[in-house]
């Protein structure tokens, strides 16, 4: 067997030109049309050239094009690429038709946002133009990330550079169907694609994750950032939702750029990238600022009409709730409640960063504060979103209505990745159903872990809460993350008189 396959091994040498031998025969050329330049003096015609090398070396018995098909070599791996992109439906997408400024029918988009989009579309221009690192844009629907990303991806094309354009689900697609593809193979259709010169993903995240395509999708990206080939990544998800091997890399602050978008959809000018559903938007909202904010120092020593519920159980042991209505003296413990309250409102509207919960009664001055906090981010140009949440979950189940056009995931995802959410209003659980309390929790569970400016009011006292959300809670106790703050005073015009017990 040994002998029969150095046989054949010989008869592959002398028919084949080597890169070394230039006397080798051109019989061939005579017999099939040249691939390559008939005067080279490599392959003379053949366009393949077989590397005279011992045996055990990676190159032996491989053929290898010769130098002379250079030209013709990167032009059919460019169309290949080509032929996989999807730029033929997106060769209209330029930089010199991208609007930076946003759509000018858009009605609410703030000047962060505008300044955000024009970042974006600098960035994206000096990525064009130097072809190096690698780019990662995150953002909502609509935002501009596929036609930046297709503009770079048709300025390189015109420049002859290699480059495949796709989305990761019609990349794993490709992948499969090379299994089966009579003009090529699997290996050769991955290696074209995880070593092409410029590689853009649109929509990461989009796709079916199965344990094949996490590690096919792995090994691309590995390759290409051990390789340091330029690489855009397009997605609506934040870092924390990307599989762990591949956020480490995308988290090399020295190699990767990572633009956040934050502009609205500019196919919905109609609506701001926040569903036009805050109650900010309403007129006696946009009155609780932080100058009419009454402090209520004067009702110090005053009483109060105030009505506690509790939990009682009858003598069958079944629960019941049952209305407590007593008078309270008003003190200056409970107004400085107030007073703390008002500053860590104010602190985190200059600088909304991590967390604020303000418990309290009905009608204490909570929902004033956080419509203040939002009104104020407002008149600096930027995004707020304020809603009771009963509403929020009623707004959420109309896409499933047949007259919406706009999809649960969408809007799902809007609402949870809003620049600064209020939440008016935070129930017990089970005040509402199953379906309303998980989705609830996934989105402050992701506002949570993506870092994003939440403020929260409810009526429920310390224990309640705890009971009621206790993941939540135990999250919301660290003070680097959240302040909390419980207002203990009694609801506004429920002052009845003056303490009879006050000194004189």
């Amino acid at each position: 067997m040994k002998e029969k396959i150095n046989k054949t091994l010989s008869e592959m040498q002398n028919d084949t030109p080597t890169a070394t031998s230039p006397n080798s025969s051109t019989g061939i050329e005579n017999s099939v049309k040249t691939l390559g330049d008939p005067n080279c003096p490599h392959c003379k015609g053949v366009g393949y050239v077989r590397y005279d090398v011992p045996l055990g070396d990676e190159k032996f018995g491989k053929l290898e094009s010769c130098i002379c098909r250079a030209k013709d070599v990167a032009q059919s791996a460019r169309n290949r690429l080509f032929a996989l992109s999807n730029l033929d439906r997106l060769t209209h997408l330029r930089f010199e038709n991208f609007k930076p400024s946003g759509n000018e029918k858009a009605k609410f988009m703030a000047p962060l946002e505008k300044e955000n989009l024009y970042k974006a579309f600098e960035t994206c221009e000096e990525f064009s133009r130097l072809q190096k690192g690698w780019l990662l844009l995150e953002g909502g629907y609509g935002c501009g990330k596929t036609h930046l990303a297709a503009a770079i991806a048709n300025d390189a094309v015109d420049k002859g550079i290699p480059t495949l354009f796709i989305t990761v689900p019609d990349l794993l697609d490709s992948l499969r169907f090379a299994y089966a593809d009579p003009e090529t193979t699997f290996e050769q259709r991955f290696d074209e694609i995880r070593r092409a010169d410029l590689l853009i993903l649109d929509d990461f995240g989009t796709q079916n994750a199965t344990n094949w395509a996490q590690e096919k999708l792995f090994q691309i990206i590995n390759y290409r950032y051990i390789n340091k080939l330029a690489t855009v990544i397009t997605t609506n998800l934040m870092l924390d939702e990307i599989e762990g091997r591949i956020r480490s890399r995308l988290q090399d602050n020295e190699f990767v750029k990572h633009i956040k978008m934050t502009a609205p959809d500019y196919r919905r000018p109609e609506e701001t990238s926040n569903p036009g559903i805050s109650m900010l938007s309403l007129p006696e909202m946009k009155l609780m600022t932080f100058e009419k904010f009454q402090m209520r120092d004067d009702e110090i020593g005053k009483e109060a009409v105030t009505t506690i519920i509790m939990e009682k159980q009858d003598k069958f042991g079944n629960k019941y709730k049952d209305k407590e209505i007593t008078r309270i003296k008003v003190t200056k413990e409970d107004v400085k409640t107030l007073h703390e309250a008002f500053g860590a409102a104010a602190r985190f509207s200059e600088e909304p960063h991590g967390w604020l919960v303000l418990l309290g009664q009905s009608f204490c001055g909570k929902t004033h504060l956080a419509a203040a906090i939002g009104n104020y981010r407002i008149g600096l140009g930027g995004q707020a979103l304020l809603i009771e949440i009963s509403s929020l979950l009623d707004y959420m189940r109309q896409t499933f209505g047949r007259s919406s056009d706009v999809s649960f995931d969408r809007r799902f995802h809007e609402i949870r990745t809003t620049p600064l959410l209020i939440l008016d209003d935070l129930k017990e659980s089970g005040a509402s159903s199953v379906w309303a309390e998980d989705k609830l929790y996934s989105v402050l569970n992701y506002r949570y872990n993506a870092h994003l400016p939440t403020v929260i009011t409810s009526t429920m006292r310390s224990e309640s809460f705890a009971l009621s959300y206790p993941n939540l809670w135990n999250k919301l106790l660290d003070p680097s993350r959240s302040e909390i703050r419980v207002i203990n005073m009694p609801p506004y015009r429920r002052i009845i008189k003056e303490s009879r017990n006050k000194k004189k």
